[in-house]
């Protein structure tokens, strides 16, 4: 809370005292935070706006903590997005604070709330890791073309021609993977990973989910969850358990090392992208590619 209160001291004061800087470009200048966001808003915005995400591959939002950088971003942007549902949980406070004076928009927090899946032990009340529905991901699409051509009317007729694009690669994104899907038997539709990321992917395509952490990686998994899990996997014959890319290994590890200690085995299928895309300049640096990428991974490793 310090940092945060910090951070939004040096905010205040320089959009106090100093002027607004002009732009060498002349595009809109967008801060987002994911880099699912990221990749989202370049795909809409195209060479008419100038992106700068806070956070890069690997990155863990729920545990994310805003640098000066960050706060310099912040003051010259023209747009804020950010995933909302309190996903950026140390961020949620500059941005509540910046609305009076930015367009900052939550996407997640503009979904229908009956649609969302809820949580008695998360701060929001909702899953924020909306963005496995790839149906959510499209409203978002929506939104960020509605905010860029609402800022930006010179360029709309752009921007909404990029959405229609992009809208029909995520169409064909889903068609890919349903299809990859429905090659795994449904008893073996049963995902355990480090945290509880993956719930809206489980409602979306029928899969059993199961996170040793909670939907926060704030949330520590404890020796009674271990054990539970352990014995969750033996009794239902999960052939395979899934690491994060942004949650350390040591969570599954532990987790694999149970089961083996009751004469069991359970392999570890792979990594998995939950808060956070890939590098960027590869297949899973992009949304789709991450999408695609992890469906392979996990159907091939449940087989």
């Amino acid at each position: 809370m310090k940092k945060i209160a910090y951070l939004f001291i040096i905010l205040t004061l320089t959009l106090l005292g100093c002027k607004e800087k002009t732009k060498e470009t002349g595009n809109l200048t967008v801060v987002t935070t994911t880099t699912m966001l990221t990749d989202l808003v370049e795909n809409i915005g195209g060479e008419h706006i100038t992106v700068n995400g806070l956070m890069g591959a690997g990155v863990d939002p729920h545990l994310y903590k805003a640098s000066e950088g960050d706060v310099s971003k912040l003051y010259n942007a023209d747009i804020i997005f950010y995933g909302g549902l309190h996903l950026e949980g140390k961020l949620v406070e500059i941005f509540e604070k910046m609305r009076d004076r930015k367009t900052t928009v939550g996407l997640g927090d503009l979904l229908p709330k009956k649609e969302l899946i809820g949580s008695e032990y998360f701060a929001s009340n909702y899953d924020p890791h909306v963005w496995f529905n790839i149906q959510f991901f499209k409203q978002f699409s929506d939104t960020v073309t509605q905010t860029l051509s609402e800022k930006d009317p010179e360029h709309a007729a752009a921007y909404q021609k990029n959405n229609e694009a992009y809208q029909i690669k995520l169409d064909s994104l889903e068609v890919i993977i349903k299809e990859k899907i429905a090659t795994l038997p449904k008893e073996k539709r049963i995902l355990v990973t480090a945290h509880d990321a993956f719930n809206y992917f489980g409602k979306a395509y029928d899969f059993e989910v199961v996170g040793l952490q909670g939907l926060s990686t704030a949330t520590e998994a404890g020796v009674q969850d271990v054990q539970k899990i352990s014995e969750f996997i033996i009794e239902n014959k999960v052939k395979a358990i899934f690491v994060e890319s942004s949650v350390p290994r040591r969570t599954i590890e532990a987790l694999q090392q149970s089961v083996l200690s009751k004469d069991h085995e359970v392999e570890i299928g792979g990594s998995l992208y939950s808060d956070a895309l890939g590098n960027k300049g590869t297949p899973e640096g992009t949304y789709i590619g991450m999408f695609t990428y992890n469906v392979n991974t996990i159907v091939n490793a449940l087989k």
